[in-house]
């Protein structure tokens, strides 16, 4: 699946409170080493930078396009195209930051206990996920899909994510870590330009799966469709705003 920085990169200000968020409660101070893992065009990796400056900071995504725009963004940072699945880089890291991106990588029962033996001894693994996948901007994604000319295509495509719930995340690294802090905040964010404006947002992310495997008309009339029942799902205000809840899950662990 291919991904655009520039798309991505139209709503950075909205998409960089959580990273700040997160990264506050990082309950570590010294860092020498970090990594950002899925770091995408280098926003998180700038923040990451700004949080711990001593720091030796390498950035990784699997997307080259996304890898040009953070090297252009952060020409002294460290970055590599590599897949969080399979990469093999040991560390040991003071801090694994891993923000919007493990939704995209399966196996979590592998994943999460893989990362945290790249860590050193007091290190972090900072994650923040999306947790919006049962929204109405959701829903309607995978309705779309099924009731359209381009169903038999998109069969897979709401398969392509994985998140398990908070509880699932306690019960399977609590063992493993000696703190973990887990919580779920929701933001409301106000976007101008009516329906269109989530459509243009999840065209950055949450619905790749669904347009990437499509032709030009057939992308054009899933998206018209999606953008009809976003219209009825969150209502247009007078001034042409829409407001956008995006609730997003937070695992800080610790070692």
């Amino acid at each position: 699946m291919s991904w655009s920085s520039a798309q991505y990169s139209k709503f950075e200000n909205e998409r960089n409170r959580p990273i700040r968020d997160l990264l506050f409660n990082v309950p570590i101070n010294q860092v020498n080493t970090a990594a950002d893992i899925g770091c995408g065009p280098g926003n998180s990796t700038e923040l990451l930078s700004a949080q711990f400056p001593d720091a030796k900071i390498t950035g990784m995504d699997s997307s080259e396009n996304m890898i040009e725009a953070a090297r252009k963004r952060l020409p002294d940072v460290h970055f590599e195209v590599d897949d969080i699945s399979t990469w093999r880089d040991t560390g040991p890291y003071d801090v694994i930051l891993a923000n919007a991106a493990l939704q995209w990588v399966p196996d979590h029962q592998t994943l999460f206990p893989a990362l945290i033996g790249k860590l050193a001894k007091g290190g972090c693994l900072a994650v923040q996920m999306p947790d919006n996948f049962d929204e109405p901007a959701h829903r309607l994604m995978r309705e779309t899909a099924a009731n359209g000319p381009w169903a038999a295509k998109l069969n897979d495509a709401s398969k392509r994510m994985t998140r398990e719930g908070a509880e699932w995340y306690y019960r399977n690294l609590r063992d493993k870590v000696a703190t973990l802090d887990i919580w779920r905040t929701v933001y409301h964010h106000p976007l101008q330009g009516g329906p269109a404006a989530i459509v243009e947002w999840f065209k950055g992310t949450g619905l790749r799966p669904f347009i990437e495997p499509l032709d030009d008309t057939e992308r054009n009339a899933f998206l018209a469709q999606y953008e009809e029942g976003i219209a009825k799902a969150y209502p247009q205000y007078a001034d042409g705003s829409v407001l956008l809840p995006f609730p997003r899950l937070f695992i800080v662990a610790t070692v």
